[in-house]
């Protein structure tokens, strides 16, 4: 078993302004330390490209989280901009995670495809965008929640196997 250091990401003005619990958030510290790995940063932002982008690079290349996981801001609203700041603010995207999310998803509802979310990689730390419902990131985290021990191996230089 690996440990990962991961980095949680809540986007959503509701939350930073106090009005709603972190619910998804949490969910995703909850699943993450019941596997043994280390929460090394959480913020909880509005939905701005700024406010996103900092995170980002501060969980990226200062905190140096291995996996980071942002939950809300990937749906269609006017302020929903978190894949857009998850991909201008790294080096290669990676389909194949947001893929099987949203195909996994469409067999609970069919307003999966509605999700924007993206998986994307910056330096050696791996970046994926799930859904703003805790409901929803229970679901899209037990898709590929499996992988992310070895996507981090490779990252760090490590085989294919």
């Amino acid at each position: 078993m690996t440990v990962l250091s991961i980095g949680v990401l809540t986007c959503s003005d509701s939350r930073t302004a106090g009005e709603a619990d972190d619910t998804s958030g949490k969910a995703i510290i909850s699943i993450c330390e019941q596997r043994g790995w280390i929460v090394s940063a959480y913020h909880v932002v509005p939905d701005e490209h700024e406010a996103i982008a900092r995170s980002i690079i501060e969980m990226c290349d200062v905190d140096e989280v291995d996996i980071l996981l942002s939950t809300g801001g990937t749906g269609l609203g006017p302020r929903d901009v978190c894949p857009e700041t998850t991909l201008a603010h790294s080096e290669r995207e990676v389909p194949g995670i947001a893929e099987a999310i949203r195909a996994e998803s469409l067999r609970v509802t069919s307003r999966a495809m509605l999700s924007r979310g993206v998986a994307a990689q910056r330096g050696h730390t791996l970046i994926i965008n799930l859904p703003g419902s805790e409901k929803a990131v229970r679901e899209s985290l037990a898709v590929v929640i499996d992988q992310l021990e070895h996507a981090a191996e490779m990252m760090a230089g490590g085989g294919h196997g």
